[in-house]
């Protein structure tokens, strides 16, 4: 009972939590969706990005970073989105790509949605963790935010954590230290694998599917000619989390994680990777 009020009390709390907005029109480009995306207001406060059986959508921001904190309010697609992918996640141009993840695996209604998390280094990921949210993410708006340092990656739902990943390079495990990354989202169609492994198709007649984002921001080093520039006295850049956060991340995880690689005996049977022990 105890350990259900606490969950209780810091999900209300999170409820207060809010980001300070950047501009869609100034900060990012619509860069694939042949009108698909469109930003609604002259401020550039609210964009959507929508599907058909013909093509999604996507935009991407107008500067790289190497290393920062992002964040956008989002409200996915509501009803039958099996099928559907959408995403905010932050990644590096190349074969050999960093990436960090947050995508939306959509499913039919009544059903969750799927939040899937995973980092990639170098071009390789395999360090999934998946989420049932605690609330509906296609009837409001919620807020996602990436916090990306020398030392972790931190991602949070509304201002709780739910996922750390740390640097563990001395281990022998890659982190995305080097190569900078731009912010992405999109909405598009993966049917084959989205949603419970591709035995749940796209319904079609249910298109065009649409999703918002509003309050984007982006704070980070700025990679330009060469060199990033980072703002002066960055919380994000030292950025942890206290035992407050860790216990609040561990509730979470105890009750909403649905998949975690570092669980996974048939994956590794030689063991788990060395980031997990």
């Amino acid at each position: 009972m105890k350990s259900f009020a606490f969950l209780v009390l810091f999900l209300f709390a999170a409820q207060s939590f809010s980001v300070y907005a950047g501009s869609f029109h100034k900060d990012v480009k619509i860069h694939w969706g042949d009108g698909r995306g469109k930003i609604h207001d002259n401020q550039g406060k609210l964009l959507s990005l929508s599907l058909d059986k013909s093509s999604g959508s996507g935009f991407q921001s107008n500067q790289e970073f190497l290393y920062g904190k992002a964040e956008v309010q989002m409200k996915l697609v509501p009803g039958n989105s099996a099928g559907t992918v959408t995403t905010f996640y932050l990644k590096s141009p190349g074969t050999t790509w960093d990436e960090i993840d947050f995508e939306f695996l959509g499913n039919i209604s009544g059903h969750p949605i799927t939040l899937h998390t995973n980092v990639y280094t170098k071009g390789s990921g395999d360090k999934e963790q998946q989420f049932h949210l605690w609330f509906d993410p296609t009837a409001d708006f919620h807020t996602y935010c990436i916090t990306w340092n020398p030392q972790r990656i931190i991602f949070t739902v509304d201002g709780i954590p739910i996922r750390e990943f740390m640097n563990a390079e001395s281990r022998g495990v890659p982190f995305p230290t080097k190569q900078p990354m731009r912010l992405y989202a999109s909405l598009w169609e993966a049917e084959h694998w989205a949603t419970r492994g591709g035995l749940e198709k796209t319904d079609w007649s249910k298109a065009p599917f649409t999703a918002f984002y509003r309050n984007y921001n982006v704070e980070g080093c700025v990679w330009a000619n060469g060199r990033s520039s980072c703002p002066a006295n960055s919380q994000w850049f030292t950025q942890k989390l206290d035992p407050n956060g860790q216990t609040r991340m561990k509730a979470v995880q105890s009750k909403y994680m649905v998949y975690n690689y570092c669980n996974d005996k048939n994956r590794f049977p030689r063991g788990v990777p060395p980031e997990c022990s």
